[in-house]
């Protein structure tokens, strides 16, 4: 199945009263997934953030698996995270600059997860940061094809948003193909496209955002 998904979550814009509160966090995190935490909590990774890495984890999936299954729902307790690795000696650190792209994450210090849906097996690469938390999915355990790229903008309106990522995904494309007719769409299931002169481009895109930070994944296009 080749598809994307990813998903950016602003930590200055969670609730972490309300994150911290069962009625709340329960909704998210599974029973199976409790013992996940004791690794983060040596780590010094506070339990909202914990919450919230399991939610990008997780909206990355659906995202990833809705592109084909537009009947999908998501419920994020049906996700369910069966691992998450920790490189050694990880920590936290501040994002001093206004963008970062790449291609695997071979050059990150990133977190590895594996999730569940039903009979589908995906696996992700998570960063955080103090002030964001990135995750993006894949079908399989290498991401030597999955670009991605998040970015800090001067705005949190819903339509600056919507127009930076696109710019920003765009001038990617533009870099890595050498072509500058592609546009991004939405298909009938309301699923991110990429078209170019000739129709619909054979290349899966995802998008998001959330407050100041914007973000997109994709897979490389094989002959």
């Amino acid at each position: 199945m080749i598809s994307t998904g990813n998903d950016i979550v602003s930590l200055n814009a969670i609730n972490i009263t309300r994150t911290k509160q069962y009625e709340f966090y329960s909704k998210i995190l599974s029973d199976s997934e409790n013992p996940l935490y004791k690794e983060f909590g040596l780590a010094g990774i506070p339990f909202e953030n914990f919450i919230w890495l399991l939610w990008s984890i997780k909206e990355s999936t659906y995202k990833f698996l809705q592109r084909n299954d537009p009947d999908l729902i998501f419920t994020p307790v049906k996700f369910v995270i069966k691992s998450l690795y920790l490189p050694s000696a990880y920590t936290v650190s501040g994002f001093s600059a206004s963008k970062a792209q790449g291609t695997d994450f071979d050059d990150q210090a990133c977190i590895k997860g594996t999730i569940t849906f039903g009979s589908y097996t995906l696996y992700s690469r998570s960063l955080i940061h103090h002030e964001f938390i990135l995750s993006v999915v894949n079908h399989n355990n290498s991401f030597n094809k999955t670009c991605w790229g998040m970015k800090l903008i001067d705005s949190s309106d819903h339509d600056k948003q919507s127009k930076e990522v696109r710019s920003f995904l765009l001038e990617r494309l533009a870099q890595l193909y050498g072509a500058n007719d592609f546009t991004i769409s939405k298909n009938s299931n309301g699923c991110p496209i990429l078209l170019n002169g000739t129709g619909e481009s054979a290349i899966p895109v995802s998008l998001s955002h959330h407050q100041q930070f914007v973000a997109y994944s994709f897979q490389i296009a094989t002959p």
